[in-house]
């Protein structure tokens, strides 16, 4: 059967649509075996863990004293794009571990996702080499596991089919089953929640035979989720009620920084400057996006955005600005700007060390401002002057995925990934629904047996110009990279993904989820 329009919830920044087809319900309803659709679910109960009759029961263990802040460090790699036997842009993700499971908790790492709204863990009953490749949740070494179908009522009959969840990406694709387990971020009981869990049994080698991370964990809010039992954080607020709901991400502008993820607030350290607030704009869609009262390039009003009706998503797996693509050839033309005569003899010149205008994102209480440094290609190019037979010069690009975003956001929206996450520190107030905005300061404290092993995994090598390769070749921020990698399988940077796939979606996790027999 199709379930109510009222039980569906958008699912994903690149954005799911989530349809579910659940034949097995129709079977179970026949034989008063659960109840039919997620409309008519039992409630919870009001800790937000809680189970009607037939639904999971919350896992023991979850705590009422959390520490105040919660910092867990995250790793970046780098995958190169090979073409002609050339490097030609390199993906990349950032990812932390979390624990499942009880009593030993299986540890497993996750890109922590703020444009999406499900954990997705690879399942011992995928035996693909993409998720061979990978720590694999085992469900029977896991005494908190419960088998759930998609609206939590438990798995009485387990000959009958299950719920199926089926995710299709901008290069790939995920199908899994249902879990509810604890999730914790220490190896100890004391930071836990109930969670509802997607169980891939199939994932796509593109993307994610290619990186070391072995699922996504969504930071959206409840509206991206399936209902408020997928959301990660919404139920370890509810469960641990000391923990201050906020989180906050900071990305290094360098290879040799630590990267980190908080969880109960914010590292001071972190923010360099005052932290200003912005309301999230529709919070009924479920991202964390904000109102753009004007965008200006070099002090020039963009006028598509001059009346306020543009928005930014933050996501946190998206590698590049994203931006709208009825604005993206006026930017462009905008932010271009010639190398200088000077310059243009030397070997391995670098955009990003090129003067260029300013981009400002005025959002009322405060200005995202970006440099060439953030928003350049690398490498220059050669272009024909006008009017002069066999003349040339070189001019430096801005680096911008262009995207078509449909209703009910709008062809409006800008996607803020990488350049602005390493340039500023945000916080994410899960409760009063607002972004935080702080320069970006110095990288938080983390204790050494806390740290997985190198805070970056196949860097470029120095002086590499190939787009998503860091400024300096590991000195500094711009270029891009991020979870979706090179304008393709997570999002990127434009020269692997056709405009056209980029069109869908503000990265590469876009598409649409399906849960089926």
């Amino acid at each position: 059967m199709t379930v109510p329009d009222a039980a569906l919830r958008p699912s994903r920044s690149p954005l799911l649509a989530l349809l579910l087809l659940l034949l097995p319900l129709l079977a179970r309803a026949a034989s008063g075996d659960g109840v039919a659709g997620a409309a008519a679910a039992p409630a919870a109960n009001s800790d937000g863990g809680g189970a009607g009759d037939g639904e999971a029961p919350l896992v023991a263990g979850s705590s009422t004293t959390a520490p105040a802040v919660r910092t867990i460090p995250i790793r970046k790699q780098y995958v190169p794009i090979v073409k002609n036997g050339s490097t030609v842009a390199y993906k990349t993700a950032y990812f932390g571990n979390i624990h499942v499971g009880s009593p030993e908790p299986q540890v497993f790492s996750v890109v922590f996702d703020t444009g999406s709204g499900h954990l997705i863990l690879p399942s011992t009953g995928c035996e693909s080499d993409t998720c061979m490749k990978h720590r694999r949740y085992q469900r029977g070494t896991s005494s908190s596991a419960v088998d759930i179908g998609y609206d939590g009522q438990l798995i009485k009959d387990k000959t009958k089919p299950r719920d199926q969840l089926r995710i299709s990406f901008g290069t790939g694709e995920v199908s899994g089953e249902f879990v509810q387990d604890r999730i914790c971020l220490t190896p100890s009981a004391t930071e836990c929640s109930s969670l509802r869990v997607v169980l891939a049994t199939s994932m796509t080698p593109e993307p994610f035979g290619l990186f070391d991370f072995d699922g996504v964990l969504g930071l959206g809010t409840s509206a991206l989720a399936l209902n408020d039992h997928f959301s990660f954080f919404g139920q370890m607020v509810k469960q641990n009620p000391a923990m201050h709901p906020r989180f906050a991400v900071y990305l290094a502008d360098s290879d040799e920084g630590q990267s980190a993820i908080s969880f109960g607030g914010h590292e001071e350290p972190c923010a360099a400057s005052e932290v200003r607030w912005a309301p999230v704009a529709r919070p009924e869609l479920g991202y964390w996006q904000v109102q753009i009262k004007s965008v200006r390039m070099g002090g020039k009003v963009l006028e598509e955005c001059e009346d306020g009706g543009c928005r930014a998503i933050l996501d946190t797996g998206t590698s590049l600005v994203g931006v709208p693509r009825t604005v993206s050839r006026t930017m462009h033309r905008r932010l271009a700007r010639p190398v200088p005569e000077a310059l243009a003899s030397q070997p391995d010149i670098d955009c990003r060390s090129i003067a260029g205008s300013s981009l400002e994102f005025d959002l009322g209480s405060v200005v995202v401002t970006l440099g060439q440094e953030d928003y350049s290609r690398p490498k220059p190019y050669n272009m024909t002057v006008p009017g002069q037979a066999n003349a040339w010069r070189l001019w430096c690009r801005s680096l911008f995925l262009p995207v078509d975003m449909k209703e009910p956001l709008g062809q409006r929206v800008f996607i803020w990934g990488e350049p602005v996450l390493r340039k500023y520190y945000t916080i994410y107030d899960w409760a009063a629904k607002q972004v935080g905005f702080s320069v970006a300061g110095t990288s938080p404290t983390i204790a050494s047996d806390s740290q997985p092993g190198p805070v970056t995994i196949g860097a470029p090598p120095a002086g590499s110009l190939a787009a998503g390769a860091p400024l300096g070749g590991g000195g500094g921020g711009g270029g891009g990279g991020g979870l979706r990698g090179t304008a393709a399988s997570y999002a990127g940077h434009g020269s692997e993904r056709p405009a056209e796939a980029a069109a869908s979606a503000a990265g590469d996790m876009a598409g649409a989820a399906t849960a089926a027999q």
